[in-house]
């Protein structure tokens, strides 16, 4: 199926490789299906493109690289909404929040983006009595010097 994307214009995306959030997001309750695609050559970032909405974007990533110590437990609810089965179906994104200059972005580790890659099912899991934040830089040694 064809999109209009806010980064990439018109693009082909396959069907089976949709998003769904049965939920929608947090604020976007009515975005239930989104698309990700490749933002960085290197496959370090994505956009998180809403299906319906063009304007309806957010870059990603995966945190583990940039957050190696990042850890939480997924409670029984969203397991049981994801149809998880077991850990190696998730893959696992946070939302960056872009600045200019880059080196100040910043990730939101308390919300993060919870997919299921067996039947694309997502969530965004709202962490509470975490240590994360809302907004974590992604190059503290860049806003250290």
């Amino acid at each position: 199926m064809k999109i209009e994307t806010k980064y990439h214009g018109l693009i082909e995306v396959l069907e089976e490789e949709v998003i769904r959030f049965p939920n929608g997001l947090p604020g976007f309750l009515e975005e239930k299906e989104f698309a990700v695609i490749p933002f960085s050559e290197d496959g370090t970032f994505f956009i998180m493109q809403s299906v319906q909405t063009p304007e309806l974007g957010f870059v990603l990533t995966n945190p583990f690289p940039f957050f190696p110590d990042y850890d939480f437990n997924l409670e029984n609810q969203a397991v049981d909404a994801l149809e998880l089965d077991t850990p190696e179906d998730v893959t696992i994104y946070t939302v960056l929040t872009m600045e200019d200059p880059f080196h100040l972005t910043t990730a939101n580790l308390q919300a993060p983006l919870v997919v299921n890659t067996k039947t694309n099912l997502g969530k965004q899991v709202i962490l509470t009595g975490s240590p994360y934040q809302t907004k974590h830089n992604l190059f503290p040694e860049a806003i250290a010097k």
